[in-house]
């Protein structure tokens, strides 16, 4: 019997819990109060539990019907997503957004887009991931991501476009007590040779060769920019960062910010793209989140230099 259980009659009882009796659930649905309590009796009698409890002026869930409750909204929200989501495949809507996101790119927009993008889409989930330099190419060239939001390469690969979305300033840095840090005005180029500088490396082979703001010989690579930032803070070395993430430990005395010859006052400039492949531009879901990005990445950069 409970294969019979109709979609109907789940809405019927989750109407009249929330609207908080059967005369007001067929008032909100535009039925006859006999029509809610027969679909209701017919459910009690297929699941075989009593629901309600109808002993008093008005019906009460029995603690049976509160479990069940928790299931009948289970099934009907999971009934209407899917619904929705095929509604919007039928469109040319994708299933599912998958994009690998540049670790440089700044999180504040990512995050608003994020928010704005549930709104616009409910039915396509987003999956996102986070990969520094060429590691964030690899996902798009191989299909397992739709859309890149990344830093420029010096050599695209062919099979791929971009639009320019923002630019993120990267900044030269060290820790308060480094050697570095205690020059009066400019750091001259050669000194830089005598210090470790912390580098970002590119666990892919799509920049294999090619150094991005190396000045010293003396190198540590590091995969993950966290852990640059922690070895910053730490003084085991001076490096670029992104201003957005290192503006509060300039601002705290945390880290330093190096004034380095032939390095421009506001700091070098990372170009950030929303890429794909040629081959298979993005469907509604990625156009409108390239979109939303290129609008909203100078208000975001902005206030994050605004925030104490």
């Amino acid at each position: 019997m409970l294969d019979g259980i109709s979609l109907d009659q789940l809405r019927t009882f989750i109407a009249a819990v929330d609207e908080g009796s059967f005369s007001a659930a067929a008032r909100k649905m535009y039925r006859a109060q006999s029509v809610i309590s027969d679909l209701i009796k017919g459910l009690e009698a297929q699941i075989g539990v009593q629901l309600f409890d109808r002993s008093g002026r008005y019906p009460k869930l029995t603690p049976e019907g509160e479990v069940l409750l928790i299931d009948a909204r289970c099934i009907v929200s999971g009934v209407d997503f899917m619904k929705a989501r095929a509604r919007g495949m039928s469109s040319g809507l994708e299933s599912e957004l998958s994009v690998v996101v540049d670790v440089f790119f700044p999180l504040e927009a990512m995050t608003s887009a994020a928010k704005a993008f549930r709104e616009q889409f409910p039915g396509t989930p987003l999956r996102l991931f986070v990969e520094a330099l060429g590691g964030g190419y690899k996902p798009v060239l191989n299909g397992s991501a739709g859309i890149g939001i990344l830093g420029s390469l010096p050599d695209m690969p062919a099979s791929l476009t971009g639009e320019r979305l923002t630019g993120v300033s990267l900044v030269m840095v060290a820790a308060p007590d480094h050697p570095l840090a205690q020059f009066e005005g400019m750091v001259p180029k050669a000194e830089l040779t005598k210090h470790v500088q912390l580098v970002l490396t590119d666990r892919s082979e799509l920049s294999k060769g090619k150094e991005f703001g190396v000045m010293s010989p003396s190198t540590w690579r590091l995969g993950d920019l966290l852990a640059k930032h922690a070895f910053l803070l730490d003084g085991l070395g001076w490096g670029s960062m992104p201003s957005h993430v290192v503006e509060r430990d300039i601002r705290e005395g945390r880290l330093v910010r190096l004034n380095i010859e032939d390095v421009p006052p506001d700091g070098l400039a990372l170009p950030m793209f929303g890429v794909y492949p040629i081959a298979s531009p993005p469907g509604p879901a990625g156009r409108w989140l390239i979109e939303r990005l290129k609008n909203l990445c100078p208000a975001k950069l902005a206030a994050s230099r605004l925030k104490d």
